[in-house]
């Protein structure tokens, strides 16, 4: 009856959020731990801790063994970089298309056409198990409707993309995610969409939502008081101090916290990866300079420099198949840039309130 209504033919059954979750629970220490890196990203937001969120990590998640390596040398670097940074990996596992392309580990985790939903989303939360028993936080954008009902509980921080930001289905999504939700502005650079995008998803809305056990349940979401903006550029760059005081001021005219997220990739590099690093340096340069404005920035980095088609073969491990990244040893360089801003904001403040 129900394909029937569609232009559309049944391929498999999937497993119901519950049945993934009681086959690949959160342990407690997990759970305690998925909360504190929530909260923490929260104070960071909120002005009440003086370091810089960073999500930093592949432009998408391809090969789960890669994702692990670089995730273990992420860890690792907690300690060191742990007064000026929060660290949160990028673990993105669907992709949103201007048209066709691969949509996503989710949706295609055999990189062939297979489409095994069921093996992507048992694989994807597998790794966000593995990656947080390593300490690790994780971020994801969240673009399928009701993957959140699989793998939302593994997130400490999540963002709509520049090409839903706009949608009010995504928006009353954000309104009932756990976990601070970045808005970005819109692929040409429009950033009011996103600000009305986080005023949006402050409400509580009522709509349909697929529960646990697959049924359809009416549900009213309380609203997320952490939606903030993310500057990914457009058809220019806007990561620059006059783009970042804009931004911040047409949030306070909207009774908003000015804090927010630069993107160093996507539009602010102008999808050349490797320009990441300069505009680190002039992020850092404005932290240095006093700017509180810039509360998190987002990086693209892969233990691989630059990217490959997802036909290549063999296929270079460690190197993205969708946008390019950079490398580890750039990402060291960016992660000491960043802090070393931080730490000369810091400075400041100690120096102005003597």
């Amino acid at each position: 009856m129900f394909t029937s209504l569609l232009n559309a033919s049944p391929l498999a059954t999937l497993p119901t959020p519950d049945e993934l979750l009681q086959d690949h629970p959160v342990p407690p220490r997990l759970a305690r731990q998925i909360a504190r890196s929530r909260q923490q990203a929260r104070h960071i937001l909120q002005g009440e801790d003086d370091r810089l969120l960073l999500v930093i990590g592949p432009c998408s998640i391809h090969d789960p063994v890669a994702a692990r390596d670089y995730g273990g040398r992420l860890a690792e670097l907690q300690g060191q970089y742990g007064d000026q940074l929060q660290l949160v990996m990028r673990t993105y596992f669907e992709k949103p298309r201007t048209t066709l392309g691969w949509k996503g580990f989710i949706f295609d985790p055999g990189l062939d056409g297979s489409d095994r939903l069921a093996e992507g989303l048992r694989q994807a939360r597998e790794l966000l198990l593995a990656l947080g028993q390593e300490g690790l936080a994780c971020a994801t954008e969240f673009l399928d409707l009701t993957s959140m009902l699989y793998l939302g509980d593994l997130i400490s921080w999540g963002a709509i993309g520049a090409r839903t930001t706009e949608s009010q289905l995504h928006r009353q999504l954000a309104s009932a995610l756990p976990c601070p939700i970045g808005f970005k502005n819109g692929t040409d650079g429009n950033i009011r969409i996103a600000v009305e995008a986080i005023l949006a998803s402050r409400a509580a809305h009522l709509y349909p939502q697929p529960s646990g056990d697959g049924r359809l349940a009416l549900v009213r979401s309380h609203g997320n008081p952490d939606g903030h903006l993310i500057l990914r550029g457009g058809r220019q760059p806007n990561y620059q101090s006059n783009h970042v005081a804009e931004a911040g001021e047409l949030l306070r005219q909207h009774h908003l916290s000015p804090r927010l997220m630069v993107d160093c990739s996507h539009g602010n590099s102008q999808k050349q990866h490797a320009r990441q690093l300069p505009v680190a340096r002039d992020l850092a340069a404005q932290l240095g300079n006093g700017c509180h404005t810039i509360a998190a920035v987002m990086v693209e980095s892969f233990l691989k420099e630059g990217r490959q088609d997802i036909a290549s073969k063999p296929q270079r491990y460690g190197q993205s198949v969708t946008d390019g990244c950079i490398g580890w040893e750039q990402t060291r360089v960016v992660l000491d840039t960043l802090a070393e801003g931080v730490e000369a904001r810091r400075q400041q403040r100690i120096a102005l309130a003597g």
